[in-house]
Formats: C-alpha cells, structure tokens, sequence
C-alpha cells in the first residue's frame, strides 16, 4: 500500500487566496472537519499556514464552507472572515455555484452523456447513501449530468456537473447505473486504490466571490498517477 501524502502547511495546494478567502486542492489523505479518527483536519492546516505566513498572534479565524469526502480530492473553499463565511454559506446552500467533476469507472456507462434523477436514502450505520429509482421514505431527491470525456484502456474518464449536493451523491448515483468508480469499495468497486482513495475529483468550481463580487473559475490539477495523468 503506498503512503496517502497529506497536505501541511508546507505543502499545502493553494489554488486562490486573498484576505477574505482561501481556495486548497484536497489531498487523498485529507479530512476537511475534524472526525472520529482525530486526524488532523485540513481546517487546522491551513489555520497554520495563514498564522505563519502572515505572522497573526492569537487564534487564526478559518471557516468550513462545505466539505468533500476523505477519500475524494480537488477543490475545497474555505473563509477567512465572518462576512465571507456567512455569503459562502448562503451562496453553498443556494446552489449559486456550479461545480464539476471528474470521475474514473471501470465500466462503461450506458449512455455517452445523460441525466441521472435519484432518491438517495442515507444509512448512518455504514455512512453510504442508496439510490433508488423512486421515492422512498425519507429519500432525498439527487440529480446530476455526466459525460465520457476520454476512453482509456481500461476504463473511462466522466464529467459530472452536479446539480444537488446529497451525501455520497456522485458515489452512489454512477454505482447505480453500474459504473462504479475506480477504487470505491463502498459503491461496488472490486478493490481499493493503493493509497486508499477514490478517483473522483473536484475539478472545477464557478462562483463569485463573496465580497468583492468578481467572477471566480478556479481548476484543481489533477492528482499525480498513471491513470489520472493519461487524461
């Protein structure tokens, strides 16, 4: 198994930064929020690296906009003042952004683009979220849009836009329609990557900035491996 890197606040990805936010490219090993594990979360990562580099005394003020699965990387925002907090949560839960992913299965989907409608349904016992085709009791509706981008040898290479944000929704919605992705044990893939991830990154996000209103496309490079590095 080779080692998960994890990002600190010397190898930190920084993709966008200025006083009211900071935009980070996820590692695989990285949790956003604190969890049960106790790992250090890239929350307290990049605290670290705004109190040094900008040398403030005291307590760092670092917002968690929203989050992205630990086995997941790319694109993640977070907030350095309370007025952009406050915008980005409201922008987040509005769905005034637009974001798009990129995804490798296995399998090939059974159309070349498509609109996938679930009902996700979310077991906390195993923290997996199950797609039906119809509503069931207490199911949330999930909707996406995918594209094959690129054919490799073995598998292909999707891009998803989202247009809801349920839990697991990109794992659970393309396991559904049989294409698992590369490495997901949890939604059907037959074994795991090597330093434990998934490859399902967070490749792009559109949105305007929370104070100063300009319009932001930022692009998350993609992970350094064979299959990703074919793309």
């Amino acid at each position: 198994m080779s080692e998960k890197i994890v990002s600190t606040k010397d190898n930190l990805q920084i993709l966008h930064e200025d006083n009211h936010i900071i935009v980070v490219n996820k590692r695989v090993g990285d949790i956003v929020q604190g969890d049960k594990t106790g790992d250090k979360p890239l929350s307290d990562v990049v605290k670290e690296y705004i109190k040094e580099k900008y040398n403030k005394p005291g307590e760092v003020f670092l917002g968690v906009v929203h989050r992205l699965d630990r086995p997941t990387t790319g694109i993640v925002v977070f907030a350095r003042t309370s007025k952009a907090l406050a915008r980005l949560n409201e922008m987040f839960s509005k769905r005034e952004t637009q974001k798009t992913y990129w995804a490798v299965v296995k399998n090939q989907p059974p159309k070349t683009e498509d609109l996938l409608v679930h009902f996700l349904k979310r077991n906390p016992k195993n923290n997996t979220s199950k797609a039906h085709t119809k509503e069931v009791p207490e199911s949330k509706k999930a909707s996406l849009d995918y594209k094959i981008i690129k054919k490799l040898d073995n598998y292909y290479a999707l891009e998803i836009n989202l247009h809801t944000g349920r839990h697991h929704q990109i794992r659970s919605q393309l396991s559904a329609i049989g294409c698992p992705i590369k490495g997901d044990l949890k939604y059907g893939f037959d074994r795991s990557n090597p330093d434990g991830g998934i490859h399902l990154h967070a490749r792009k996000l559109i949105f305007t900035h929370p104070v100063s209103k300009e319009h932001l496309e930022i692009t998350a490079p993609l992970p350094n491996d064979s299959i990703w590095n074919s793309i």
